[in-house]
């Protein structure tokens, strides 16, 4: 395992696994756009939208438990490898059905695989930063991935967008598939020296799930995050990804949608650089009151508003956003020990997304009763709300960065 250092890419080993994290980020940043008007150019339905990201989403958080299990049970560089690669062929068959105008159907059981995958590649992701860098170096290692992230956010979705309106999404789409497919051979190339530690040679997954279970059931301050953003995320993923882009095509496009996601890129990118520097107190604190940001893109939306205002909200969200995942990274690679790390954390985002396709299958219909206007508005304060809430745990507001809890 590499000695800790505050500078993680003098690390062979983080530097294979910053690049495969840096190509499949620029790929996957042209997908939302590209299979949001992809699907929808193919069907011209938004319930088709909702039924294929769902379809993805319910694969994926079903098997985020044991995925976490996999990941701190075996080598997180071999099982990125695979997941990464079985990705790439599922991403291939979207953009094969996209590109010939094949029944949509086909595109729910490739979703479903690409979620399986995803639901592998999230918590060994969670892991494996701390088997890289160590002290300081880790929030460094956090700030540098997020920010390539970020930047592939940034140029992604305008690619996207004219991809979208010039030869078709399934042209991006393939173009994640590449990207996958080129990040699984640079996971392979990490070639991590050990297996994760684990507690007991003789315990088996379900032991090691429970355990899991156990410490994150008993740390307040994680599990206040993780419903926080159960809420969150419910109203995010369905109003901003499925009516997003219903609104954005009968007002400012696809390429100005693109120009959107591509300002909370920028505002994302600015927040991780200076993340690599920045350090503050209380972080927790800050981290949650700014998360209360994102909901002004969402009030904007439901009320019309032209692209200039759209992209100056998303850029702002867009800085909250990544500020809070760095700390939160940060925070949980620090305190949490490492050989629970997965598992943990694929209790934090099972819990985080569960909620998802609540808010993708519901979006539609609260949108026909109620008008895009009001569910997109009443979603912003919602959504302010429950980022507030977790600040009512002591435990949260005293977190400190390499502090002991």
């Amino acid at each position: 395992m590499p000695e800790p250092d505050v500078r993680p890419l003098r690390s062979a080993p983080f530097r294979w696994f910053f690049a495969g994290w840096s190509i499949s980020a620029a790929g996957s940043a042209m997908a939302p756009v590209a299979l949001a008007f992809g699907v929808l150019e193919l069907t011209g339905s938004v319930g088709w939208l909702s039924a294929v990201l769902t379809a993805s989403m319910v694969p994926m958080v079903a098997a985020m438990i044991f995925g976490g299990g996999v990941a701190d049970r075996y080598r997180r560089d071999v099982v990125l490898g695979w997941s990464s690669l079985g990705a790439g062929i599922s991403q291939a068959g979207v953009a094969i059905v996209l590109l010939t105008h094949q029944d949509p159907g086909f595109l729910l059981p490739l979703a479903a695989l690409n979620g399986m995958c995803q639901a592998l590649i999230a918590p060994t992701m969670r892991g494996i930063v701390p088997q890289l860098a160590g002290g300081r170096g880790i929030q460094v290692a956090n700030s540098l991935l997020a920010s390539s992230r970020n930047l592939a956010r940034m140029i992604g979705p305008a690619a996207a967008g004219f991809l979208t309106v010039s030869v078709g999404g399934g042209w991006a789409i393939a173009a994640d598939s590449a990207s996958f497919v080129v990040a699984a051979f640079c996971f392979g190339r990490m070639s991590l020296p050990a297996r994760p530690t684990r507690a007991e040679a003789s315990s088996s997954m379900l032991d090691e799930l429970r355990e899991g279970w156990s410490y994150f059931s008993s740390n307040a301050w994680i599990w206040s995050v993780t419903l926080a953003f159960a809420v969150l995320n419910a109203v995010y993923q369905g109003v901003w990804q499925i009516l997003g882009p219903v609104i954005a095509a009968d007002t400012i496009g696809p390429q100005g949608w693109g120009l959107v996601l591509s300002a909370r890129a920028v505002g994302a990118l600015l927040a991780t650089l200076a993340m690599v520097k920045l350090t503050v107190r209380r972080p927790m604190v800050w981290a949650l009151s700014l998360m209360t940001l994102p909901a002004v893109p969402l009030v904007l939306l439901g009320t019309g508003a032209n692209v200039l205002w759209l992209a100056a909200a998303a850029f702002a969200a867009g800085v909250a956003s990544e500020f809070f995942t760095v700390v939160w990274s940060t925070v949980c690679h620090q305190q949490i020990p490492e050989r629970l790390l997965s598992r943990v954390g694929a209790w934090d985002e099972f819990g985080s997304f569960a909620s998802i396709p609540v808010g993708q299958l519901s979006v539609p219909f609260l949108a026909a009763a109620f008008g895009t206007a009001a569910v997109a508005v009443t979603g912003g304060g919602l959504l302010a709300v429950a980022m507030l809430l977790p600040l009512l745990v002591p435990a949260l507001r005293r977190v400190e960065f390499g502090a002991d809890r």
